[in-house]
């Protein structure tokens, strides 16, 4: 019973990356990275977890971390940023010096371009939805796309996780800090 859950969890979870993918894009223009975190690769990214929760004195990432450990998989999305070009000043620069202002000593490098911003937050919403329409329980972490970022895992200025998980009892609900 669990593997055949485990197969239907990485299912949905390519299900989800299809629905991240086709959805709607500013100016029409992909910049998201997809991954589907499992096995030992998702391991790597739970002990990164509790490695940061242990530098930062973060206990949500170990909660975090025990979540994504009892997940079958997660499904992994970032967003390069690269301005669009409309020059609306959503990021508080322009589109022509947004880039050379990236702060690259903080977790996600920012400014961000307001609409890849949203961008990612669509293909976010879609995948969650698609997880949603398969009765697959799931949870948006910054937590795992931070992790795995660093560990190189997935590219992307800004990265979040989706673990998935398929169990009598919803995991991500009554989670403790």
């Amino acid at each position: 019973m669990d593997e055949m859950l485990n197969d239907a969890a990485k299912t949905i979870a390519q299900l989800m990356c299809a629905s991240a993918r086709t959805a709607p894009k500013a100016k029409g223009e992909d910049t998201l990275f997809l991954h589907i975190l499992e096995g030992d690769e998702k391991e790597s990214v739970v002990k990164e977890m509790e490695k940061i929760a242990e530098e930062k004195g973060w206990p949500y990432y170990v909660r975090d971390a025990n979540n994504l450990r009892a997940a079958a998989c997660a499904v992994l999305m970032g967003i390069k940023n690269k301005p669009v070009g409309l020059r609306c000043g959503g990021c508080g620069h322009d589109c022509d010096s947004i880039l050379d202002n990236m702060n690259k000593d903080t977790d996600f490098s920012g400014p961000m371009c307001i609409f890849k911003t949203i961008d990612l937050g669509i293909a976010l919403s879609s995948a969650a939805k698609t997880a949603s329409i398969h009765n697959a329980d799931s949870r948006m972490m910054y937590t795992v796309g931070l992790s795995s970022k660093r560990l190189g895992i997935i590219k992307g200025d800004v990265v979040i996780g989706i673990p998935i998980s398929l169990k009598g009892k919803n995991i991500f609900f009554d989670r403790q800090r």
